[in-house]
């Protein structure tokens, strides 16, 4: 890295959400590159607050910025308070404490001259000294300046351990006063108090103070960290003896230590131990699962509630007259089955892939309780399959945290002291729900509630942790009805037929005559991502008339030159260049543009926006600092620190577009995606496609994704549980 060496002249910009800085350095050594005819050269970069007469040794790269030319991009700095009289009126007078303007601060540095920031750290009762300074003032200038130097203490502290700005920021805003004493008592708690701050950052900074290897709440908290990021990978529970050894390999500690670690936290009740006979097991009379709680009691919630609602009788669709339960003699004997089965029993499962009818069957379903003047909903995990269900049904539909009533406050209003007045709940899409918000949904169901579980068991199972659909079908506890006919809406589909073939094991047909259905050869990612930026910028708008708004790039994986990262980086490219006309932020290492087509990552219930949700922004205010993105006609308001909840996309994973539909999917699959490559995980792929799908890849690679039928294996125990 370059370096450089200077005083501060002034701050062209400062942005206080991110730290985003631009400011005229003076150097020591001058006629360096990029100084100006003012003798002073550019530096950007996330900074703390800085002001004016402070000097700087810092750490970056130069680069030659398009408009404004050669420019200092910053990446470590070290701060001092300014030495010359000069740089002293200019720090005090630069706005940086209340209570202090530019005369005042004049008056000040002539009074005290280079002793002046040594009494006013110290001997600050002695600015009674200087005219126009009177008690008021002095107290003011104090509490000014015990501010600012905590935000400061706590900034280059955390710079000095490789924390970014912006996480500084976000440390610094929420623990306040208290930042700097967290972060040096227990910078273990960032990890689980912050949202963008993991275990390894927090472990750097404790190694930095001098925190043994095996510590006790080091190796706690490391347990914890593998425990939260086996969740993430869908597992309720973690096997005993693999965390011990995952713990050992991170903590660079010996097993022993790590198994004393799990008993300190079980005793603490911050996770739970139980016995379950999983194929690994090897003892079973040992504690052999670990559970954080929250998983432990929604698999046990989930379990119960199941029990207690499949063996009620009579319930409450029993007294639906005969006559308003005949069925429509245009379905299927799968279709009237599935329908009686759900009249006659609390519980029951619906499956089958696309095109079978599983809708049709909804909303016969829907008829005759609608007849019966029976009560009830239909509800998807997310917005976008409810919005899909709702307009397939011609029914209203919500999401399941819409129908318990959630707020960021209060949780759930509707629960087991508040239960939801139905006679039958339909929920659609099943497959993507975790066991905690299942836990959530059945607990709120008065027993006597027929239940309706809708979904595709051959789709990927859900982001957060659980296999529900599949657990409870394995389970064989309540009553399961497949629809396995394709209908002739879908037999023009090459879509719906490809699916089908691929979910039996066999290559998809890409014949003469197909027009929903393509594939593209591609041997290598650089081919690939060629290949995609054809397809969305000229080859399907031009042959078939979509904008690229209307295609959705799938992807397996996140990295290398087909990956989403890459992807994203080039559509943005191609699709919404940058130009000096229109605004553009960068925000946690990405750059926005008015235009940009981004998702939300995670839930947000204040702003009504959810993991998943896509949408385009419409605004990017500088003034304002924020940003706006439209969803479907809404407009939500971000601010720049809360930008860390968008990504660009462009192009998503396979898992993120769970419950949607898109007009049009491209999907690449090369070898590269190795581990991805899985029936299930291409199955789910192209049924996201409405009208055409697609494929980049060749022949040998779409034959291992098609033969691997193998689902990875997630560790659950509700099957079990149903069983007892």
């Amino acid at each position: 890295m370059d370096s450089l060496k200077g005083s501060i002249e002034r701050i062209t910009f400062y942005n206080p959400e991110n730290g985003y800085s631009v400011l005229r350095l003076k150097p020591d050594q001058p006629k360096g590159p990029g100084e100006g005819r003012d003798g002073l050269v550019t530096v950007t970069g996330n900074l703390p607050e800085l002001a004016p007469g402070e000097y700087l040794k810092i750490k970056g790269e130069w680069v030659n910025h398009p408009k404004h030319g050669i420019q200092f991009n910053v990446t470590t700095i070290e701060q001092a308070l300014p030495a010359t009289i000069d740089g002293l009126r200019k720090y005090l007078g630069s706005s940086l404490l209340a209570g202090i303007g530019p005369k005042l601060a004049e008056n000040i540095v002539d009074h005290f001259s280079l002793e002046t920031m040594e009494i006013i750290e110290n001997q600050p009762k002695r600015l009674r000294e200087v005219p126009d300074i009177g008690p008021k003032r002095m107290k003011e200038i104090i509490r000014a300046w015990q501010e600012q130097k905590q935000v400061k203490e706590i900034m280059i502290f955390l710079h000095s351990h490789g924390v970014t700005t912006n996480l500084a920021i976000k440390i610094q805003s929420f623990y306040g006063d208290q930042a700097l004493e967290v972060v040096q008592s227990d910078p273990y708690r960032l990890a689980k108090d912050l949202h963008g701050v993991g275990f390894k950052t927090a472990d750097k900074i404790a190694q930095a103070l001098g925190l043994p290897v095996d510590h006790p709440t080091r190796i706690e908290a490391g347990l914890l960290f593998l425990l939260e990021g086996n969740s993430h990978q869908g597992h309720v529970f973690s096997p005993r003896n693999n965390l011990i050894s995952k713990a050992s390999e991170l903590l660079k500690v010996i097993e022993t230590l790590c198994d004393q670690g799990i008993e300190r936290l079980a005793e603490a009740e911050l996770i739970i131990l139980d016995r379950i006979p999983f194929e690994e097991a090897v003892e079973i009379n040992t504690l052999n699962a670990v559970y954080l709680p929250q998983f432990y009691y929604s698999e046990i919630g989930v379990a119960a509630r199941l029990k207690e609602l499949s063996k009620v009788f009579p319930s409450r669709l029993s007294d639906i007259p005969p006559a308003l339960t005949q069925i429509d003699k245009a379905l299927s004997q799968e279709q009237a089955e599935a329908i009686k089965t759900t009249l006659s029993q609390p519980v029951t499962v619906l499956t089958g892939g696309p095109g079978t009818g599983k809708t049709t069957t909804i909303k016969a379903l829907i008829a005759a309780v609608e007849s019966a003047g029976k009560r009830y909903a239909l509800v998807s995990p997310t917005g976008r399959a409810a919005k899909r269900l709702s307009e397939a049904s011609e029914r209203p539909a919500s999401t399941i945290h819409r129908l318990l009533d959630f707020s960021p406050t209060r949780g759930f209003v509707h629960d087991a002291e508040n239960p939801l007045k139905l006679d039958l709940i339909v929920v659609d899409e099943v497959s993507m729900l975790d066991v905690v918000l299942a836990n959530s949904l059945f607990k709120a169901l008065e027993i006597g509630t027929h239940v309706l579980l809708v979904g595709d068991i051959d789709q990927l199972p859900s982001v957060g942790a659980g296999d529900v659909l599949r657990d409870i079908i394995d389970s064989a506890t309540v009553s399961v009805i497949r629809l396995s006919m394709i209908y002739r809406q879908a037999e023009g589909s090459d879509i719906i037929t490809n699916a089908h073939l691929i979910n039996q094991g066999e290559l998809p047909n890409f014949g003469e005559g197909g027009n929903d259905f393509f594939r593209f050869p591609a041997d290598t990612p650089e081919k690939a991502a060629d290949w995609i930026e054809d397809l969305v910028l000229d080859r399907i708008p031009n042959r078939f008339g979509f904008k690229p708004a209307d295609i959705q790039v799938l992807v397996p994986m996140y990295r290398g030159p087909a990956g989403i990262n890459a992807l994203n980086e080039r559509l943005q490219k191609v699709l919404n260049p940058g130009n000096i006309l229109k605004p553009e932020g960068k925000f946690f290492g990405q750059v926005f543009r008015p235009g940009d087509k981004v998702m939300q990552i995670r839930n947000d219930y204040e702003k009504k926006v959810f993991n998943g949700d896509i949408g385009f922004i419409k605004d990017l205010s500088a003034t304002e600092k924020t940003l706006t993105v439209d969803y479907e006609g809404r407009g939500v308001v971000y601010t720049y620190g809360e930008a860390d909840q968008l990504v660009l996309a462009y192009a998503v994973s396979v898992h993120k577009s769970q419950g949607s539909e898109f007009p049009v999917i491209v999907m690449p699959l090369l070898t590269q995606h190795y581990m991805m490559l899985q029936r299930n995980l291409l199955y789910t792929g192209i049924t996201r496609a409405k009208k055409l799908c697609v494929l980049v890849t060749n022949t040998k690679t779409l034959a291992i994704a098609v033969k691997n039928n193998k689902v990875a294996e997630r560790y659950t125990w509700l099957d079990g549980r149903l069983k007892e």
